[in-house]
């Protein structure tokens, strides 16, 4: 059976050193529906695992990383699927932290402005615009945590009927696309960040439904090898993934959280990424669902999947950058 939650303790002696984490979540795809009851078996008992983890554990934020509501998104600020599917869900005392939002390939079949201008509804509701750099310091440290949170359907476009589990068709708006390219890239490019990660939707790398994003692998993979970073992180996927792949001495890993509110079991990609790439992939049809936590100190970050239910699914460890 799998082993009981037990993350890495928050603080920790040796001597008279004490070791800190950032601490954070990550969800993808936790979007709800459009009808009674709004949410899903599955969004609900997600979301009581993330109050039982950071009830215990106080991480600093939250990352979800699109869909946030199916299967249109919001019509605008005053939209009650806000309430209904996001504030009545994640109610949670333990849950009133930042939380960080991209917008996925559904939230753009509605209105992507009233999700951004909800921060200014939300105290913790933070989605500043559609793309945006995050940074945190390591408690205790001058070490660094930084994401370059994506646009990828502004960037690579939507990808239509998404039963069809087609690959984005080419961004509406070649020159907003090219805008985000260069704040992608000047991002990566003059980060020293202890651990540097990019972060949106569509994944690079996949072996479940939709597989790898063509538009990444091609634009956005060179450049994460190149500026040396840690990886990426995802959803769209539903399920839980980690993909590892190394070049040229830069090792990147592909974290995938994208069952927050659906699952699905699909391997269709599973040879559709390079031999020896996928490390770990779950997808438990009559699971709840579940989420990635993660704790960074100077020295590693450990990532940890865990299924709604409780127990660890896998665990991971990322090393600083070889900057």
């Amino acid at each position: 059976m799998p082993e009981a939650f037990t993350p890495r303790i928050q603080i920790f002696f040796s001597g008279c050193l004490a070791v800190e984490s950032l601490k954070f979540m990550v969800i993808g795809d936790m979007g709800g529906l459009p009808a009674f009851p709004y949410a899903t078996p599955i969004e609900v008992g997600t979301a009581d695992e993330m109050a039982k983890i950071a009830e215990r554990y106080s991480p600093e934020f939250i990352m979800e990383l699109g869909d946030n509501f199916y299967y249109d998104g919001v019509k605008n600020v005053e939209d009650k699927r806000f309430k209904v599917t996001f504030e009545d869900i994640y109610s949670q005392k333990s849950l009133q932290i930042p939380w960080y939002l991209v917008a996925g390939n559904h939230d753009h079949n509605g209105n992507v402005s009233a999700q951004i201008a909800y921060s200014k509804v939300s105290k913790r509701w933070n989605f500043p615009n559609y793309y945006y750099p995050l940074k945190f310091t390591i408690p205790g440290t001058s070490d660094s945590v930084e994401f370059v949170m994506m646009d990828t359907v502004l960037l690579c476009g939507n990808t239509g009927d998404d039963r069809l589990h087609t690959q984005p068709a080419g961004p509406a708006d070649k020159q907003v696309a090219n805008d985000q390219w260069t704040f992608v890239q000047n991002s990566l490019q003059n980060s020293k960040a202890t651990y540097l990660f990019t972060a949106g939707h569509f994944p690079v790398y996949s072996i479940a439904e939709h597989g790898p994003t063509k538009c990444l692998v091609d634009q956005l993979l060179p450049m994460l090898y190149k500026y040396k970073a840690s990886g990426h992180m995802s959803g769209h996927d539903h399920n839980l993934q980690h993909l590892r792949s190394s070049k040229d001495g830069v090792t990147l890993d592909f974290i995938l959280s994208g069952c927050a509110n659906f699952i699905d079991g699909s391997l269709a990609h599973q040879n559709s990424v390079p031999a020896g790439t996928s490390k770990f992939h779950w997808a438990d049809l009559l699971g709840l669902g579940g989420l990635v936590y993660a704790e960074a100190t100077a020295t590693n970050m450990t990532v940890t999947y865990i299924e709604a239910k409780g127990s660890v699914l896998y665990q991971t460890t990322v090393y600083p950058r070889k900057i």
